[in-house]
């Protein structure tokens, strides 16, 4: 049986690579980056929605690519790894959590609809904002840990508490624009 610290170290070796890797073309990008400007971490959403290699012409286009990034970052956390202690099971059920709540999330905004736009982009932004919740938790587990797992962990998650962050202001975004 493989130890938790080798499952670990492929985890994080894994979950570091890029979603995707193909540049969107003038007008997308100019979305992309007018989108961006003004989320939490805008040099990170730029970067990850202007090599997301789907769709991205609309803002909800943009508000499921920034879900994705985030799911798929989020599930690269979550699936590697059995267990390192206390903290690193109670950090794997967090992120499955969040995994949970990104994949509703992802499923709303692949289809609104006019006459419940509205309850789903707000049941969107509170699954989302589950997802962040959930990951600070992860990170409150490790308090009193020490060492190379939980640097690395910490800064695995933090990366996707960011990602998931700018997924929130797109839906945000979204949501103000409805009106």
């Amino acid at each position: 049986m493989e130890s938790p610290f080798f499952l670990l170290t492929i985890l994080l070796f894994l979950s570091s690579s890029p979603a995707a890797v193909k540049s969107k073309p003038g007008a997308s990008n100019d979305l992309v980056r007018s989108s961006c400007v003004h989320a939490s971490y805008p040099s990170l959403c730029f970067r990850t929605l202007s090599s997301y290699s789907g769709p991205a012409d609309t803002p909800r286009d943009l508000a499921q690519a920034a879900v994705k990034v985030s799911l798929s970052r989020a599930r690269k956390v979550a699936g590697k790894s059995k267990r390192e202690g206390a903290a690193l099971s109670d950090c794997v059920e967090q992120i499955s959590d969040s995994v949970d709540e990104l994949s509703k999330t992802l499923g709303e905004l692949k289809h609104l609809r006019g006459e419940t736009l509205g309850f789903q982009l707000s049941n969107a932004q509170t699954w989302v904002s589950a997802a962040l919740t959930n990951e600070d938790t992860c990170l409150d587990g490790f308090k009193g840990v020490e060492g190379k797992v939980k640097s690395e962990v910490k800064r695995k998650m933090s990366n996707v508490a960011k990602v998931t962050s700018n997924a929130l202001y797109m839906i945000n975004r979204l949501n103000e624009s409805r009106g």
